[in-house]
């Protein structure tokens, strides 16, 4: 594990410490945050972030990790507004250094090839952001590819989603847990459905998810002779 001296700056990386200070987070919580996502950046990237260290005021050795933008930008999608403003802030000054140690040639070069947009912006980071939440989306959603929602099964018989629905919770197939439909244990592990991931924004900005569950073929085609179509 490589040790951070505190005296140097990558303009191209940021520290979960410097993410700390500048969004205004203790960094125990930066550093859950950033555990809690880099499971499904792992599986989406096949690599993990880099965890480095650091020594504190008493000299002692400390984890940290030491991200690129991209990866920071992942991260950010966990904050609120005003700490992925302070963030993109941040990355602006950061950008800002690098332009300024090209030189003259290098930046013409660049501006010439379209790299126009060195800074980060708030659009810059949502953009970023939704590809990012969209490839971590389709990793964890491949083993429901194909599946059907129980909106569009219901479509296909004429029928409201909350009527199939209270017909398969009134056949014992599925009930009300949690805030969701789950498959009752009498029809688990059959094969019927499975859960398909998404996410979404709370109003404070933050981001969560949720699962949901849909219908493997076998799922449909069961359903529909349970219903008698």
């Amino acid at each position: 594990m490589t040790t951070l001296s505190m005296t140097t700056h990558d303009s191209q990386r940021m520290t979960s410490l410097e993410i700390a200070e500048v969004t205004g987070k203790p960094h125990c919580d930066v550093l859950k945050a950033i555990r809690k996502m880099e499971d499904a950046w792992a599986r989406v990237n096949g690599g993990k972030f880099s965890l480095v260290e650091y020594r504190d005021q008493k000299g002692e050795l400390r984890p940290c990790y030491s991200l690129t933008k991209t990866e920071c930008l992942y991260i950010a999608t966990k904050f609120n507004d005003e700490a992925r403003a302070r963030l993109v802030t941040r990355w602006q000054q950061l950008e800002r250094q690098r332009v300024g140690e090209l030189s003259s040639g290098m930046q013409e070069r660049l501006m010439h090839q379209g790299i126009r947009k060195l800074l980060v912006t708030d659009g810059d980071v949502m953009n970023e952001a939704e590809r990012i939440v969209g490839r971590t989306l389709t990793a964890n959603n491949k083993h429901a590819d194909g599946c059907i929602t129980t909106t569009d099964i219901a479509r296909g018989f004429g029928m409201e989603t909350r009527d199939l629905n209270a017909f398969l919770t009134d056949k014992g197939v599925q009930r009300w847990k949690r805030g969701q439909f789950r498959l009752t244990p009498d029809y688990e592990g059959r094969g019927l459905a499975q859960d398909r991931l998404f996410i979404y924004y709370s109003k404070d900005g933050k981001q969560k998810e949720r699962t949901y569950l849909v219908w493997t073929q076998k799922g449909a085609d069961f359903i529909r002779e349970l219903a008698g179509f």
